[in-house]
């Protein structure tokens, strides 16, 4: 023991001077610190500036939305927050310590803002140390206030979300608030995905946002959030944005709504109404013009929703296809006489079931569902999912409203078979019709494919769920085989593609009037549902206007079945389907003579473009979907006329134009 004790004095006496060194050392350049920030305290004391710490949250960059086919639909640019330190900046300008007065900075700020000075000059004049003067401010912008070197005025960062495709979508994508979340459609429904996770900065800083020299700064950085990859094309969602253009101007709708959806999947290709908005400045909207329609609109389906009655009878095997049914234009339930559209015009006198539904008779169908009765009713509309959401993706959806079934006497039960007492959402019926359309089965409708990492790789796959089979194939098959007949020969034949058999129904429902609770004879809302190719359909089309006050009236197969086939025939060009085998080619060739397929050439652009510009590729001997694709990666929509491949276009090939700008492309069919 007395041993070890000697070796550790011995220790200590050899290295004693090594010590001491040290400790002088570490002495001199804390001391060195301490001096240096009480010298710069005091140097930023007498110059009027004090010295603070700011914590600043770092706001993660959002996710980016894409379309099917990757084309941009929202994603995140960099912007500024502008701050002042109103007691810093008075401090100074009393001390003759600054050479220009708050009104100077207020119109010197409020020039490069575009804001009014007095407003920026009531915030200076408060009596705080932080007031902010300005959210989601551009870089340029930004560096022009830096540059006037105001004390007291400084950045922080943000972003702003912005839609590269404008209005298209604009209801299903919703908006992003200037704390950066989500607060309507997919972007509140995917929040938390795409948001990411926050970070921080604690830095020192004078008041003139400068960072102080050798301050102990802590950060961590922000993590990114997902992204989003959609089922809906923006090729498609372009269809329907025409369409929506062309009734908007044509019905003088007080709405129009348009859904589009693979029936086999329950993947939404595309939705869209009228009116809509500009989501990157939705500032001046209100919650109304911003309302998803296609999720949210509860409203009564008219004739539309004979598709569901007619499934369930022929389910129950209470009808058949081929029964008659006795329509001289009218029938009386209890105290109310039910009639038909067209009762002022003829009598139907008895029709089969077929023949009813290709007239769209009411009369028919009040009788289908009374044999059918409340109970077995009642249980098919719950298993078609109407009264409940369907749990879409989509922040906003409504459940719509059925009439409970213990206040359902045989009034109730004629009109809820012929679409009326009952209210449903778009996206029900849709969802409800595709079930008939892919041979029974009930899907979730969803929007979005895949959830993605900033890199790209694959967090989540979405996969089609199928919820319950509804009807049965045979079924399904009957129904479908009666809706083709409506439009070959019915009242939506306005909707007939040559060479593709088109399934669908129309519906025109009267609206309450609110003012006395009745059906009102002048206010109507006009439908119509079709899918195609009725025997293996890929895609889906609810229309829908709300109090149309066309020249052409407000029947539904009028005003919604040209839309409905411009649709469906564009999706199915756009992917690449052929015609019915027994359609006739309209291409003849004779012997040794082929016809020739143009192709596009090099594009020499007649300038550079600048920011917010695109180069018109050249599209010649492009096919639809090939043209989607291209103009999609420009940023470029079009706007079609015929079938077959590119043979014109305007703007032509090479010219300079703005991001979002319309090409107008014809299509023909190839000559020898």
């Amino acid at each position: 023991m007395k041993k070890r004790g000697r070796r550790i004095i011995n220790y200590f006496s050899r290295d004693r001077w090594v010590h001491i060194g040290l400790f002088l050392f570490v002495f001199l350049v804390v001391g060195r610190l301490i001096v240096l920030q009480v010298v710069q305290a005091s140097d930023l004391q007498a110059k009027g500036i004090q010295r603070r710490t700011t914590d600043q949250s770092l706001q993660p960059e959002r996710g980016t939305i894409y379309d099917s086919q990757g084309t941009v639909l929202a994603q995140s640019i960099p912007v500024k927050e502008i701050y002042a330190d109103p007691k810093t900046l008075t401090s100074l300008i009393t001390q003759n310590k600054f050479n220009a007065s708050k009104e100077t900075v207020a119109k010197e700020l409020g020039e490069i803002l575009g804001i009014d000075s007095q407003d920026i000059l009531a915030k200076l004049n408060k009596n705080l140390s932080w007031v902010s003067l300005g959210h989601q401010v551009d870089l340029q912008k930004a560096e022009k206030i830096m540059a006037l070197k105001i004390p007291g005025v400084g950045l922080n960062d943000e972003e702003k979300r912005v839609y590269p495709m404008g209005s298209l979508a604009a209801a299903a994508l919703g908006i992003v608030n200037l704390e950066g979340h989500g607060v309507e459609g997919i972007e509140s429904y995917y929040d938390k995905v795409l948001f990411g996770k926050p970070g921080f900065q604690s830095q020192e800083q004078d008041t003139r946002a400068r960072s102080i020299l050798k301050a102990n700064d802590q950060s961590a950085p922000s993590r990114p959030g997902s992204s989003l990859v959609l089922t809906l094309d923006a090729t498609i969602q372009y269809l329907i944005e025409q369409q929506l253009d062309n009734l908007q101007q044509t019905a003088h709708a007080n709405s129009v709504t348009i859904l589009a959806m693979d029936p086999l999947t329950g993947r939404v290709l595309g939705m869209g109404c009228r009116p809509t908005f500009d989501p990157t400045n939705y500032a001046q909207t209100s919650p109304e013009d911003r309302r998803n329609l296609a999720i949210s609109m509860s409203y009564e389906p008219g004739s539309t929703f004979k598709i569901i009655t007619g499934s369930g009878a022929l389910e129950e095997g209470v009808i058949s296809p081929d029964e008659a049914f006795p329509d001289p234009g009218y029938l009386r339930v209890g105290p109310r006489l039910i009639t038909n559209w067209d009762s002022d015009q003829e009598a139907h006198g008895n029709p089969t079931f077929t023949q009813g539904m290709q007239l769209s008779s009411n009369v028919v169908l009040a009788q289908v569902g009374m044999k059918l009765t409340k109970n077995a009713f009642n249980t098919y509309l719950k298993a078609f999912g109407f009264g409940s959401k369907t749990g879409i993706d989509i922040a906003g959806e409504e459940s719509g409203l059925l009439v409970p079934q213990d206040k359902v006497r045989d009034l109730e039960l004629a009109t809820m078979s012929f679409g009326q007492a009952n209210l449903v959402t778009p996206i029900q019926l849709l969802t409800a019709i595709s079930a008939v359309a892919n041979g029974g089965t009930l899907y979730r409708p969803y929007i979005v494919d895949k959830i993605t990492t900033p890199d790209g790789q694959v967090v989540q796959q979405q996969k089609p769920t199928p919820i319950r089979q509804v009807i049965s194939k045979a079924t399904a098959s009957q129904m479908t085989n009666i809706l083709e007949q409506v439009v070959s020969g019915g009242t939506g034949h306005l909707a007939q593609i040559p060479g593709i058999n088109v399934a669908g129904k129309t519906g025109t429902a009267q609206k309450v009037d609110p003012k006395t609770g009745e059906y009102s004879p002048t206010d109507f809302i006009a439908s119509f549902a079709a899918y195609a190719p009725a025997e293996n359909p890929k895609i889906a089309v609810l229309v829908i206007l709300d109090t149309p006050k066309s020249a052409e009236g407000h029947q539904g197969g009028t005003l919604g079945g040209p839309p409905s086939k411009a649709i469906i025939e564009g999706a199915l060009q756009y992917y690449g389907l052929p015609v019915a085998k027994d359609t006739q080619s309209t291409v003849t060739i004779s012997s040794g003579d082929f016809p020739v397929r143009p192709s596009p050439k090099p594009v020499v652009p007649d300038r550079s473009p600048v920011g917010g510009e695109a180069v018109v590729p050249d599209l010649t001997g492009m096919t639809m979907r090939q043209v989607g694709d291209m103009l999609a990666k420009s940023e470029l929509h079009f706007n079609f006329s015929g079938s077959g491949l590119v043979t014109e276009q305007n703007p032509q090939a090479g010219k300079v134009v703005p991001k979002g700008t319309t090409i107008d492309v014809k299509f023909s069919t190839l000559t020898p």
